[in-house]
């Protein structure tokens, strides 16, 4: 296990310091244009992507075993030539994800790079990026925040919306997009959980001088995000994002909370897995906080731990594994919280597959790694849809060619009563409403 934990003996007061300047980067302001006239089917949606391409032949297809014991069903154990790489985790109670809802098959990422950063630019805005992107700039089309929270009626707060993703460095740029009349004023709180509790998280928030003049310039930028409230005289464009007064000093309790917790060893292993915890199981341990302290009405949060398959297919198999331990775990988390239970759908779907044949690297066990260079096989996804029996199709298998990566966007907006208030074109993708009830 990578050692993501500050040092036990880090000063609890350094972590103090940095969140009294880093208290949280995207506290924002409501703000809406139009007023929604449509009906909710519930009140809080939660969107987790099986990021760094997941294929279905060992997810779905279960043709290693059943990696996935807590979303679908199928005879458990492991491929025996895999089973020594695969970590033993705690067993959990109750049926697999999949009797909860319903499990589309045959998803599709049907048009665009297999890339990582096309995928989520694809999930996240229901739009499909036709050409490579510009890691460093937010996406031409709105994101599922900005429409969320500006056709939202009543008015949210970015208290309400959140993205969680790990530290790979493009993907804040997701929070929202540079599309007219969208942008910052409507993006969501940010959060990338192992740059926060990192030893080199801590000290970039209160060392910065360790760093470069541009690495500097970076850190003073978000200090100045950090130290100001949202005040524009009118008519001036916001390039970027401030605190909100009065909201900011909840999240900042939280992430002061959080800190503490992590300077003292108590996040070394908070699900009692041992060293099987990892960068994915972190991120949805994050997203359970967000949900007990806030319990928003959207969140996003994705796991990119099985990129590891371009070098290691074993080890891409472990942290599929993992990955969908973490998701059952959040779906109980879910269930348990007040607020939450009975009243949440939970979406999950890879942003992209991987190919059918290997590359030419071989992993300690003898099988060859996978690559995504937009074959057919990298194109084939799934989509689970979770929820209440009053609101989603339960146990529902759909077999057939039916949904496409750029229908999950709409399928929210459906479910959160915003959909008829989008401008029409923007989000061409459908509703998937075979999983509703």
């Amino acid at each position: 296990m990578s050692q993501y934990i500050p040092r036990r003996n880090f000063l609890k007061k350094t972590a103090m310091a940095a969140v009294a300047g880093f208290a949280m980067p995207y506290i924002l302001p409501s703000g809406r244009l139009f007023a929604a006239s449509g009906t909710r089917l519930v009140n809080h949606v939660v969107f987790c992507m099986f990021a760094g391409g997941v294929r279905n032949i060992e997810s779905i297809g279960q043709q290693r075993g059943n990696l996935m014991p807590r979303s679908f069903a199928g005879a458990s154990g492991f491929d025996p030539i895999i089973a020594a790489g695969i970590d033993n985790l705690p067993a959990m109670n109750g049926l697999p994800l999949q009797a909860s809802g319903t499990l589309f098959r045959q998803f599709r990422y049907a048009q665009g790079p297999t890339g990582h950063f096309n995928g989520h630019s694809t999930a996240l805005t229901g739009n499909y990026t036709l050409q490579d992107l510009n890691i460093k700039e937010p996406p031409k089309m709105p994101t599922v925040f900005e429409y969320y929270r500006k056709h939202n009626s009543p008015a949210q707060t970015a208290l309400n919306a959140w993205w969680i993703s790990n530290s790979l460095g493009p993907y804040p740029s997701l929070n929202f997009s540079s599309y007219p009349g969208y942008g910052a004023l409507y993006g969501a709180n940010f959060m990338q959980p192992l740059t926060l509790i990192s030893n080199s998280g801590i000290d970039a928030l209160s060392n910065p001088k360790i760093y470069s003049a541009s690495q500097q310039a970076s850190i003073n930028d978000m200090r100045n995000v950090f130290d100001e409230s949202f005040s524009l005289a009118a008519g001036t464009q916001l390039t970027s994002i401030r605190n909100q007064n009065g909201e900011a000093g909840l999240v900042q309790n939280f992430i002061r909370n959080q800190l503490n917790a992590a300077t003292a060893g108590q996040l070394n292993d908070p699900w009692g897995v041992g060293a099987s915890m990892n960068g994915d199981m972190y991120n949805i341990y994050f997203a359970e906080k967000v949900i007990e302290e806030f319990k928003p009405e959207l969140l996003v949060v994705n796991m990119q731990g099985v990129d590891i398959c371009h070098s290691n297919y074993t080890e891409y198999c472990n942290n599929l594994h993992k990955a969908d331990y973490a998701v059952g775990h959040l779906w109980q988390t879910i269930q348990n919280t007040p607020g939450m239970a009975n009243d949440t759908i939970l979406i999950v779907a890879p942003e992209h597959g991987r190919n059918l044949e290997p590359n030419t690297i071989v992993d300690q066990f003898g099988q060859a790694a996978l690559d995504h260079t937009s074959d057919n096989t990298s194109r084939e996804i799934f989509c689970l849809i979770a929820g209440p029996p009053s609101k989603v199709v339960q146990n529902q298998l759909i077999t057939q060619v039916s949904g496409e990566s750029i229908d999950i966007i709409p399928s929210i907006a459906h479910i959160l009563g915003y959909k008829d208030e989008v401008p029409g074109g923007m989000m061409p993708g459908r509703v998937l409403n075979e999983a509703f009830v």
